[in-house]
């Protein structure tokens, strides 16, 4: 018989995974499309990264902190707790880049669009939310491996 709060953790996991997964692959693809300087090739990526954004990004997101403060709950586990306090604040961090980055793959994918409509090489806007978008990521990228690293560990953390 399968306990119901293990079948929350096997969401969290999988929610975490998709978190990882979709960031590290939209992540990968914006930057190889980037690399041509193909306002063709960007414009349809970029597209294509904003509705696996919406999709399995923001899913996730928003299934994370209800599944981890379910599991906390029913595991007797104080939120509060050091681990669990960092975690969440390291989640809240993670989601003040990733916000802003959901509507600069937008933009990106506009730029692109209007490039390619107008026949001209990529604008200099494009390049400017390119650096945005990128330089957004390394942060995230960071705290998000730190946040799965506490998940993991659950080290003693005193506040």
């Amino acid at each position: 018989m399968i306990d119901w709060i293990d079948v929350v953790r096997l969401f969290h996991v999988l929610g975490a995974c998709v978190l990882i997964g979709t960031g590290a692959g939209i992540a990968f693809f914006m930057v190889m499309a980037h690399r041509t300087k193909d306002p063709v090739s960007i414009a349809h990526t970029a597209a294509i990264v904003v509705i696996a954004d919406m999709l399995f990004t923001a899913t996730a997101a928003i299934a994370q902190p209800v599944t981890g403060i379910i599991l906390a709950l029913n595991l007797g586990w104080p939120i509060l707790e050091g681990w669990i306090a960092v975690s969440l604040a390291l989640y809240v961090f993670i989601g003040l880049f990733w916000l802003p980055v959901v509507s600069i793959q937008a933009k990106m994918r506009d730029e692109a669009r209007a490039s390619v409509q107008s026949n001209v090489p990529l604008t200099s806007r494009y390049m400017r939310l390119y650096r945005i978008w990128f330089a957004c990521g390394i942060p995230a990228f960071l705290a998000i491996v730190a946040l799965l690293w506490l998940m993991i560990a659950r080290p003693v953390i005193v506040l």
